[in-house]
This record gives C-alpha cells, structure tokens and sequence, in this order.
C-alpha cells in the first residue's frame, strides 16, 4: 500500500521549510511567489491533500456548513439545498448534506453526527420543531443554527421548546391554508379533505391543517375530513378511495404538499374521477411540476431558493460576527395561484349527489 505524502515530503521536494509549506497551503503569512509557486508544484506533484482536520484544529474552524433536510424526492427541499449551497461557496465553506426521511431518529442522529464533525454553522428542517431533540443538542452546543420551513417556537409562550430562539426562514402555514379555503369558498364547496403526512413527521402539515380547520369553520364550511399518510405512502389510491366512499359529500381536498397533491390527482383518475369536475385539489409549495400537468396544479406558492439562500446568509453572518439579514415576515412569504385543478363542484356533487369513488378491489 503506498505511503500517503506528507507535510515533510513537499517541504523536501521544494527545498524549503516544513513551516514555509504550512504558510503557502494555509495563505498564511508572506512568501515570495518564486516560493509559494514551488511548493504548490510540489505538492501538485506529490499529489498531496492538506490535512482538514489539521487545519481546522488551528484554526477553529472546519469551513463546513451542515445541512439537514426530510427528503430530496421534494423539490421543494432539493431547491432549498441548492440555494444554501451556492451561498455557501461563495462564502468559501462548503455543504454538508443530510436526509431525515421524515423520521426523529434519523434526523437527531444525523445532527449529532454533524455536530461531531464540528461543522461551523446548521440549516436544518426538522420534523417538529418543538419537541426536536436534535435541537436540543444544537441549543446545548451554541453553534449558530437556522431553520427552514420551521416555525421556531414562541419564546415568551412560557414553555421552552427546542426551536426557542433560533432563527427562521419560514412561511405562515396558518395563513396560507386560510387562503385556501377561501379558494375553495368562492369556487362553492362547503365540504372538503385534508391529506396530510403525518403530523409527528411535519409540523407545516399539522399548521396547514390546524389554518385550514380555523378558516373552514370561519367561513362557514363543514370541518374537513383528514387523511394522515406516510411520506411514501404506496396505498394512497386505496387510502383515498375509502375516505370518499364513504364521505361522498366531500368535492375538494387540501394536500399538505404538491408532492402528495400530484400523487392524489393521479390516484383521483385512477378512481374513475375527473380533476376538476368531480374532485378539486389544492397543494402547496408552488413546485415546477405543478405547471406541467393537466389541469395545472392550484396551489399556495412559495420560494424555497430564498428560503435556503437567506438560511445560509443568516448563519454565514453569525459565523463572522456580523448582523444576520432581516427575515421577512412570514405572512409575506406565500401567494395562492388559482390553478386548473381548482374548480366548482359537480351539479350532481353540490346537490349532494355521489359520484363514483369505489376503492378499487385487490387484484
């Protein structure tokens, strides 16, 4: 097995000093640039890699930023990414990235993990921010952290929760999901569906349904029926078909997320449905995907490359001592688009007839 180059070999191939070598790879201290352009040759040629750990030992800094996120199967997370990353870069630290899958576990082990590797800085989505215990380690550390789509607790709420204190990029679900049920009032539907994933999985779902049940009621509309699904729920057609066998009042549904409201369009035609006529449907998010199908999706857009972009420029900002940008007020951070998937119901629907909406039988 060869020998990895060391410190020592690239000081002997430039004919120099160990320390000057420290100096040139570090961009610490002054050397001529007849010196500084012999020992990166040497160090080119050696294929020799300056020691991170080393590096970060003396300087207290490991120039990593970690970021955790439930999933990049949403794209809504993978922009999120994208966008803290970039940031990152061009303040000259780089991403490392984590996936929760939606489940506590992995995502406390994942930030302990981080935290291990003593990235400097965390942007995190957690999957509640107020019971999180990998919050509660981040908190315990002090290392400077920004959440996402979280709602970071309310500290004069006399409870402390995990979330407590940290900033937040974020939008007001509450709001958003009021929003869409006026959607569905103006169009003439009085009794609609929520499809969520699991509330212990994300607390955005449990607000947007929490905002959705206020504004039903507020406006006059029967409560909405809820159907709490797995992030990769493989037996939505089933889980669906039930609920409106045997809610056949029910002409519109609110999902938690475009992801989930695409799934159930899909899952409506399968049922012999006709998207918008027989069954409305909502999402949230704004993702790309939602223009691309027929009937558009109607859904409550958001920006999650400004999301992920501020995250970043708020923990960069800590890191250097500096004052983080100003988070924009959550209720400004959302539009709703009143897409082709958004309908009146039915005649036969309104009148409260039944369309067909079996589940269908095992094959």
């Amino acid at each position: 097995m060869l020998r990895r180059p060391t410190i020592k070999d690239v000081a002997q191939r430039a004919g120099c000093g160990i320390a000057t070598v420290s100096r040139v790879l570090n961009g610490q201290g002054s050397s001529s640039e007849q010196t500084r352009n012999k020992v990166l040759a040497a160090a080119e040629a050696l294929g020799f890699e300056f020691n991170d750990l080393g590096r970060s030992l003396q300087s207290n800094s490991t120039r990593t930023i970690g970021c955790i996120v439930p999933s990049l199967a949403n794209p809504v997370f993978a922009e999120v990414v994208q966008a803290a990353q970039a940031e990152a870069n061009r303040a000259g630290y780089q991403l490392i990235l984590a996936c929760s899958d939606y489940d506590g576990g992995l995502e406390t082990k994942a930030i302990r993990t981080l935290l291990a590797k003593q990235v400097d800085g965390l942007i995190v989505t957690v999957g509640d921010a107020r019971t999180s215990e990998g919050l509660e380690l981040v908190r315990s550390k002090g290392t400077p952290c920004c959440l996402v789509y979280n709602t970071s607790p309310d500290p004069l709420s006399g409870d402390t929760a995990p979330g407590d204190g940290l900033a937040a990029w974020t939008v007001d679900n509450r709001g958003a999901a009021d929003a869409v049920a006026e959607g569905f009032a103006k169009q003439g539907h009085s009794c609609t569906g929520f499809l969520a994933l699991e509330f212990g999985r994300s607390d955005r779902s449990r607000e947007r349904y929490e905002g959705f049940v206020a504004a039903c009621a507020r406006l006059g509309m029967a409560h909405p029926v809820l159907l709490e699904i797995e992030e990769q729920e493989g037996r939505l057609l089933h889980l669906l078909g039930a609920m409106l066998a045997e809610h056949r009042d029910i002409t519109g549904i609110f999902a938690s997320n475009d992801y989930l409201a695409l799934a159930a369009m899909k899952a409506a035609r399968d049922l012999g449905m006709q998207v918008p006529r027989d069954l409305s449907i909502v999402g949230f998010d704004g993702i790309a995907t939602g223009l691309m199908v027929e009937p558009n999706l109607a859904t409550v857009v958001t920006d999650p490359k400004a999301m992920g972009r501020g995250a970043a420029q708020t923990v960069l900002a800590r890191l250097a001592g500096l004052e983080p940008p100003g988070q924009p007020d959550p209720a400004h951070t959302f539009s709703f688009r009143q897409g082709g998937s958004l309908g009146p119901p039915s005649a036969g629907k309104s009148d409260g007839g039944e369309a067909a909406t079996s589940p269908p039988s095992d094959q």
